[in-house]
């Protein structure tokens, strides 16, 4: 599963300032290959159920919106389904990027768009499945992001949205710069019930939460004290983790450690949600 994963996923990495990081699942650095079976592990990426994350179904004649799309992660694996996909990012050399990831690929069609999401230059009713990962953190109002989503969905469309854990959070803020909770980077966070009811406050169904990412909580815990941007080669404090996560994975509880830790501390939360017919 992990090569035929590998076939559509870039691990490309970007060289950026510590005081510009914003640390998204999108942009997550791979140190390593285990870190796809961390992700597999808490439902992610299923190729052979065709789930983004498990009750996310992607079908090929899914219209697939990503907001905020970042280097392509998510959009990438509804392209490689075979769903018409539309990916939108504030920065046009990222959405470039997608752009020519895609091109050629298993993608209906691709409909790159460079665009702040206020609003989103596209009509009413536009998506089946549309998708907001670690985008909310950032915006000015995300009741208003959030409308602006529901307005483009058809209904019965189905959304996936996340955003960091309020443990997580209070973690890096003890440990980040202080540029890492200023525009443009995290300006809100959200308790979980918080979370929860903006979404529900938005006229949307919610089906179901997670959590996840307890490694990546602790890989940016230790980050900030390594004097490095986000590129390999990688401090070995940050090796080291990867190692000991790798053999966390690979014990015969492993997963049911790495389950009951995600728990405990999260790096992000997501929603799944409907928007009524």
């Amino acid at each position: 599963m992990l090569q035929r994963f590998k076939a559509f996923l870039s691990g490309a990495s970007v060289t950026i300032p510590k005081s510009d990081i914003v640390a998204v699942p999108s942009e997550e650095p791979i140190p390593a290959d285990f870190t796809f079976e961390d992700a597999r592990l808490s439902g992610w990426f299923s190729l052979e159920t065709g789930e983004l994350l498990k009750g996310f179904p992607i079908q090929p004649e899914d219209s697939v919106l990503d907001v905020g799309c970042g280097d392509g992660t998510f959009i990438s694996f509804c392209a490689r389904l075979g769903a018409e996909v539309t990916f939108a990012d504030i920065d046009a050399e990222k959405v470039r990027s997608v752009e020519e990831r895609l091109r050629g690929g298993k993608a209906r069609a691709i409909r790159p768009l460079v665009s702040d999401a206020n609003p989103l230059p596209l009509p009413d009713h536009y998506a089946d499945k549309i998708i907001a990962m670690e985008v909310m953190e950032h915006v000015d109002s995300p009741a208003q992001f959030l409308h602006e989503l529901v307005r483009v969905g058809k209904p019965n469309a189905l959304y996936l949205l996340s955003v960091p854990d309020p443990i997580s959070e209070g973690v890096q803020r003890e440990l980040a710069p202080p540029a890492h909770f200023q525009k443009p980077n995290h300006i809100n966070i959200f308790s979980r019930e918080e979370f929860e009811q903006l979404v529900s406050s938005s006229g949307l169904v919610v089906e179901q939460k997670a959590s996840y990412g307890f490694y990546w909580s602790i890989w940016w815990a230790f980050f900030w004290t390594c004097n490095q941007d986000l590129s390999p080669p990688w401090h070995p404090l940050l090796e080291s983790w990867a190692k000991t996560w790798d053999i966390v994975l690979k014990m015969p509880d492993g997963p049911r450690i790495k389950k009951a830790l995600d728990n405990a501390m999260p790096k992000s939360q997501a929603i799944i949600a409907r928007k009524p017919a």
